[in-house]
């Protein structure tokens, strides 16, 4: 006796494992449950099912069951739904604060599987839920270790974008980090932004005013620009001259999420008299002072070339 199921009523994994347990000896069943209308019963559920729940033994090897699944959908063209069981996205991401420290204590307490069973690996997503533990250990694992402070700013950062709903990825996560943390300077050693004022507008010349701190001492001066944004990287590069000659390669703005005030990320590269090249990035609900941030990440990481040269 076989059971060939279909999920038009969302049942076709239930009505597969009924099935056998009425006696069936041969389950039909699909990878990621494709198949006509709503599609037939998922192999992966079905499989994973029979041996965690009924520890049936079926012979499929279960850590190839996820780059099954992803190489199946990109043949096929058919997006897996994130929030499918075992091999959806979100099977094993992790965003709310509580609920990511829980799982970093104790992962059986939300997963009714390990990841690594099935050949796939927890995550836990920065988002408007996020918590100091979930960041944390998010940041250890791609080896940032951010003073207490800048963990606050980053999750800051992280919150703010999460509740304009989007999710952080690593990838952004860690141009965040980077962003706060001075790519791997010194607090004692960065240069920072302590005060910014631009002025601009129709038949008015945009000026910025900048001052800037490096460790007890600190500069203030002004320049003059095409728009506020060129303003402002002038009067940077002004400050700067005597640390660090910096020379703006590239600029470029994008928005990470939408509306007026979208959160701005700025992506510079810059080099300094030696031609050294870094590329660094800033992050602001401002756009120039994304782009003031992403300067002076970009120069504080020439100053710690500059410094370990010598």
């Amino acid at each position: 006796i076989a059971v060939h199921c279909h999920n038009d009523m969302g049942l076709a994994v239930a009505n597969t494992l009924a099935g056998i347990e009425g006696g069936a000896v041969e389950a039909h069943v699909t990878v990621n449950g494709l198949g006509e209308r709503a599609g037939n019963a998922s192999l992966e559920e079905v499989a994973v099912s029979l041996k965690v729940l009924y520890g049936v033994e079926t012979g499929i090897r279960f850590n190839e069951i996820y780059n099954t699944s992803r190489l199946v959908s990109l043949i096929t063209g058919i997006a897996i739904p994130v929030n499918k069981p075992i091999v959806g996205e979100n099977a094993f991401s992790h965003e709310s604060g509580i609920h990511t420290h829980g799982v970093i204590a104790s992962p059986e307490t939300y997963e009714p599987i390990n990841p690594e069973f099935v050949g796939a690996r927890r995550r836990l997503v920065a988002g408007k839920h996020a918590g100091v533990h979930g960041i944390s250990a998010q940041l250890e694992e791609m080896g940032y270790r951010p003073s207490e402070e800048e963990l606050k700013q980053i999750l800051k950062i992280v919150k703010d974008i999460g509740d304009k709903g989007k999710k952080i990825t690593d990838a952004e996560l860690a141009s965040i980090a980077e962003s706060v943390m001075g790519y791997g300077v010194g607090e004692k050693d960065r240069v920072e932004l302590e005060e910014l004022l631009v002025v601009t507008g129709l038949n008015t010349t945009p000026t910025a005013t900048i001052k800037v701190r490096w460790g007890e001492q600190a500069w203030r001066g002004a320049e003059f620009g095409v728009g506020p944004i060129d303003a402002s990287m002038k009067a940077v590069g002004k400050l700067l001259g005597d640390l660090v000659k910096i020379r703006l390669e590239s600029f470029r703005l994008e928005a990470i999420t939408g509306g007026t005030d979208a959160l701005a990320e700025v992506t510079v590269r810059v080099s300094d008299e030696e031609g050294r090249s870094v590329t660094a990035k800033g992050f602001s609900e401002d756009i120039v002072l994304a782009g003031v941030y992403a300067i002076l990440n970009g120069a504080n990481r020439l100053l710690q070339i500059k410094k370990a040269v010598k």
